[in-house]
C-alpha cells in the first residue's frame, strides 16, 4: 500500500520480495487457500510495479502469478473469486500487450474478460460486470486499432455500449464519461477506416461530452486524454465532411 501511494519503486519491490518468501511456507500442497491469497496479492504488487517500469518481465511475472491463482481459485469451486482473477489476468495481459507491437497478449486479455463476465453478470454483479465490459472495450479497441479490419472495433464500441447501459451521468458521471469518451474513440477510429463523415460527428459528440464531464468532475488525466483525442475527432469529421 505504500508503494502505491509513492512514486518510487523501493516500497513494491520489497513487497514482492516479502510475497514470494511467504511463499516459501505458504505451499499449495501445506495452505491452499493462503497459498493463493498471497500469489494474487504478489501478482498485484507485481503488476504495480510492471506498469511503472518500461521492460516486460514484471509484468510476465504478474501474468504467471495470476495463472497461479486459477490453479487453485477454480470456476467449479469458487465461481466468482475465479472470474475476478480472470480479470486481474486479463487487465495484466492486456498491459503487456501495449508494451509489444504483436497481439498475441492482447487477444489474450480478450479471452480472460470474456471468461469472466461468464460468472460477472450484470444480474449478479452489476457494478462488476460495467468495469470489465470497460477493460474488455479497452483490449478490443487497441486490438483493432493493430488489425486491418473493423471486426474488433466494431466488438469494441459493443462492449462500451454494454457498460453504458449500467451506467448514467446523473448518477454515476465519471464512469459515464470512460465508457461513452472510449466508446467515441473506437467510433472514430471506424470512422476513418470506413470514410463515414456521420460516424466521426457522433465521435465528436460523444468525446466532448466526455471531456467536458470528466473536466468538471475533476477527472484530470481522463480530461487530458479526452481532449487530445477530440481534436484528432474534429479534425477527420472536417475533412470527411469535405468529401
Amino acid at each position: 500500500m505504500l508503494g502505491e501511494r509513492e512514486s518510487r519503486t523501493t516500497r513494491l519491490e520489497e513487497a514482492i520480495k516479502a510475497y514470494r518468501e511467504a511463499l516459501q511456507e505458504n505451499t499449495r500442497s501445506r495452505v491452499p487457500h493462503d497459498w493463493s491469497m498471497t500469489q494474487d496479492h504478489l501478482g498485484k504488487a507485481l503488476l504495480s510495479l510492471g506498469e511503472r517500469e518500461s521492460g516486460t518481465a514484471r509484468l510476465e511475472e504478474a501474468v504467471a502469478a495470476y495463472r497461479e491463482v486459477s490453479k487453485e481459485r477454480t470456476r467449479a469451486r469458487v465461481p466468482l473469486e475465479w472470474a475476478d482473477t480472470q480479470v486481474k489476468l486479463g487487465h495484466a495481459l492486456a498491459t503487456l500487450g501495449t508494451r509489444e507491437t504483436g497481439t498475441a497478449h492482447l487477444q489474450e486479455a480478450v479471452a480472460a474478460f470474456r471468461d469472466a463476465l461468464q460468472e460477472l453478470t450484470r444480474e449478479r454483479v452489476p457494478l462488476k460486470w460495467v468495469m470489465t465490459q470497460v477493460k474488455l472495450g479497452h483490449a478490443l479497441a487497441m486490438l483493432g486499432s493493430r488489425e486491418s479490419g473493423a471486426a474488433r472495433l466494431e466488438e469494441a464500441v459493443a462492449a462500451y455500449g454494454e457498460a453504458l447501459e449500467g451506467t448514467t451521468r446523473e448518477h454515476v458521471p465519471l464512469e459515464w464519461a470512460i465508457s461513452t469518451g472510449h466508446q467515441g474513440v473506437a467510433l472514430r477510429l471506424l470512422a476513418d477506416m470506413r470514410d463515414d463523415a456521420e460516424m466521426a460527428k457522433l465521435a465528436v459528440q460523444q468525446i466532448d461530452a466526455a471531456f467536458t464531464t470528466s473536466r468538471d468532475g475533476g477527472d484530470a488525466p481522463s480530461a487530458a486524454y479526452f481532449e487530445e483525442q477530440l481534436a484528432n475527432a474534429r479534425a477527420l469529421a472536417e475533412m470527411l465532411a469535405k468529401r
